[in-house]
């Protein structure tokens, strides 16, 4: 038994669409790509070996750099970690070397 409102229930619309023409024709494709633009000056990437080093004075300006307060956070953070980690290892360590111990050693 088939449903009388099935020829009007929605189509999906979108890219993939089930039949029919599609929206996208290749003049109207080629109309919406940007131009490609020719590169100025030299072929080589870059500004070479002699401009490097102001290029990289020109980006550590652009570093916003931590205040000391917040280098002494972090650095009290990374030692935090790492005395965590090291009781980590250490205690799986210690807990595998007690296993061996009573398997074999007895």
């Amino acid at each position: 038994m088939t449903d009388p409102n099935a020829q009007n229930a929605a189509r999906p619309t979108g890219k993939r669409q089930l039949h029919g023409a599609s929206p996208v024709s290749s003049s109207s494709y080629d109309d919406k790509r940007p131009e490609r633009r020719e590169p100025e000056g030299d072929d080589s990437p870059g500004g070479g070996v002699v401009t490097f080093p102001a290029e990289v004075v020109g980006e550590m300006r652009k570093v916003i750099w931590p205040t000391g307060k917040q280098m002494v956070n972090y650095t009290l953070i990374v030692f935090a970690f790492l005395i965590v980690l090291t009781a980590l290892v250490w205690s799986v360590d210690w807990a595998a070397s007690w296993v061996v111990e009573q398997a074999f050693v007895r």
